[in-house]
């Protein structure tokens, strides 16, 4: 068994086509056929349905390629631990908000401290950068959701959710009220995140508090970028529930009306990392720097 047979068979799984696979890993398909059909037949096993129009993956195969997954990572922190003179490359996933609004300031000072390590950078929503971890794609993640049993998540920061309205009437007269009138903002258009992000999930715990199912709101749009939802919101089109992190400028500049909400408790961001993987010692640097940094910051 060679790595090489692994590293295919597992391109395969994670993009579900051999054309995709040799795409990504540089190879042409039929050297990455002969590697998965090497594997087979040392194995004594199909791991692979094949059709002209589908690729299904057997049970024995799942289980193979959970376990190729781990001998991959194990190689490549091997390769890395005796790379000391070579350059150190973090592999870090980041939902939206600490992409867009956390990062920028973090990686400038980690790396005037730390000249010898560089970052690629993997941007999707929690459940993307949770999913890319567990498959060993990254090395850590800053996601908004820390309940992934694959992982091992620590809180380092805080985020709230706040509502973010025009700034025009009848939003505000409402803004004015000592206690904002929440069930009557909601009854306008709500501009809302993707389902699978942090945010989302936070807001719509704070939705079931107040009794109110996201069907029952008139969702004028469903957007995932968060700049954009900002834009469409100081441009009229709505309400909506993000993050404070994300609006502070907005509201700073007056260009949204900024609710709290009464009664919400603040929520955690979260680094994450596989659970059963030791990661490198640059790597458990980085994870110090950023919990020492965001300690004492507020959201």
């Amino acid at each position: 068994m060679e790595l090489k047979q692994l590293r295919s068979f597992a391109a395969v799984v994670q993009q579900g086509s051999f054309t995709k696979a040799a795409e990504r890993l540089y190879l042409s398909q039929p050297t990455v056929s002969s590697h998965v059909q090497a594997l087979e037949e040392e194995l004594g096993r199909r791991l692979l349905l094949r059709t002209t129009k589908s690729l299904e993956v057997t049970p024995i195969g799942q289980e193979v390629y959970r376990r190729a997954v781990d001998m991959l990572a194990l190689q490549r922190q091997m390769t890395d631990l005796c790379a000391q003179d070579r350059r150190r490359i973090i592999r870090l996933g980041a939902s939206t908000i600490p992409s867009a609004y956390i990062l920028p300031q973090l990686l400038p000072a980690f790396g005037r401290l730390h000249p010898e390590v560089y970052f690629t950078i993997h941007q999707s929503n929690s459940q993307g950068v949770a999913d890319s971890l567990a498959d060993g794609l990254l090395d850590v993640g800053l996601i908004g959701a820390g309940s992934d049993e694959r992982l091992t998540c620590v809180p380092f920061c805080q985020d709230r959710i706040v509502l973010i309205a025009p700034v025009a009437e009848p939003y505000l007269t409402m803004h004015d009220q000592p206690e904002p009138p929440l069930a009557e903002l909601l009854r306008q258009p709500v501009i809302l995140r993707e389902k699978s992000s942090g945010s989302q999930k936070t807001a719509g715990r704070f939705l079931e508090s107040m009794g109110i199912q996201e069907e029952s709101l008139c969702v004028a749009a469903r957007i995932n970028d968060q700049e954009a939802i900002k834009n469409l919101v100081a441009g009229g089109l709505g309400v909506s529930l993000i993050s404070q992190r994300a609006a502070r400028n907005f509201v700073e500049e007056k260009r949204v009306l900024s609710f709290d909400l009464p009664g919400h408790d603040t929520r955690s961001l979260y680094l994450a990392c596989r659970r059963d993987l030791e990661p490198p010692f640059y790597v458990k640097e980085f994870l110090t720097f950023v919990q020492k940094r965001c300690a004492d910051e507020a959201p």
